[in-house]
């Protein structure tokens, strides 16, 4: 069972039904069990770049979070972390936009961006417990890693196997390129995470436009869509790839990591 995003390129003609889709796992196509529209309120974390080297200053910071605050629907719930080389609670779970704008004056730049280990601290510790509902993780960041111990890899497969979405607001990319071998580049980083999760990617300087887009995104055009997989060879990752008619834009997770 997957998290789908789906819609109609003109925005009309009402829900998409299963026989607009394909799936294909490994590459052969496979049988569509179910496909229904998923309203249900959305949980999301706001995972907010707090370091002393991301090029946007608190306010622009600030401004990105605040405009989710006003933009989720009846039901929804924010959670805001800063992370550098710790994950800390900025604002806890609530849908209370008052609440939430004043929280963000904590705020502060320090320390370098341990952006791999925050995800996964995020996905442990505050996601994971909440299986069964719609996650999602906006990071606001470049996309710079320096210093975490878990690896990008590690990282993109655990949200691949809790089925959670990564959108991002994406501010400049303070390297110009330049970083170890070892690391993905920033833009790359970001890149992946959306690609590989079904999220997508909006720049920072228009926080508004992001924040309604990914809201109305998450209880408008998302479905649930599940099948059975023909062939699952135990101990491998598999490439996921759905599609729809034309006219239709489909997004989900790129890969189901090995059981």
């Amino acid at each position: 069972m997957i998290g789908v995003v789906a819609k109609r390129d003109d925005n009309k003609g009402g829900p998409i039904t299963s026989k607009e889709l394909s799936i294909y796992d490994n590459g052969v196509e496979q049988s569509i069990r179910n496909f229904t529209p998923d309203p249900s309120p959305a949980r999301i974390v706001l995972l907010v770049d707090n370091s002393l080297s991301i090029r946007a200053d608190v306010e622009k910071l600030e401004q990105a979070a605040r405009e989710f605050a006003y933009e989720i629907y009846e039901g929804d719930k924010l959670l805001i972390v800063g992370y550098d080389e710790q994950a800390e609670i900025v604002s806890d779970w609530t849908d209370d936009a008052k609440s939430i704008e004043s929280s963000l004056k904590l705020f502060r730049k320090k320390g370098q961006p341990h952006l791999f280990d925050a995800i996964r601290a995020v996905v442990e510790e505050a996601l994971r417990p909440m299986q069964g509902q719609k996650r999602i993780i906006v990071v606001i960041s470049d996309g710079l890693d320096r210093g975490s111990k878990a690896t990008f890899d590690q990282t993109l497969s655990e949200l691949q196997t809790e089925n959670i979405m990564v959108y991002a607001v994406q501010a400049v990319d303070r390297t110009r390129g330049a970083i170890r071998r070892d690391v993905p580049k920033p833009k790359v980083v970001i890149d992946k995470l959306a690609e590989g999760t079904g999220g997508q990617i909006f720049p920072i300087d228009d926080p508004s436009v992001a924040a309604k887009s990914i809201c109305d995104e998450l209880r408008q055009n998302r479905y649930v869509l599940s099948y059975v997989p023909s062939s699952a060879p135990f101990g491998q990752a598999r490439s996921l790839l759905v599609l729809g008619n034309q006219g239709i834009t489909v997004r989900a997770k790129s890969m189901q990591p090995p059981n």
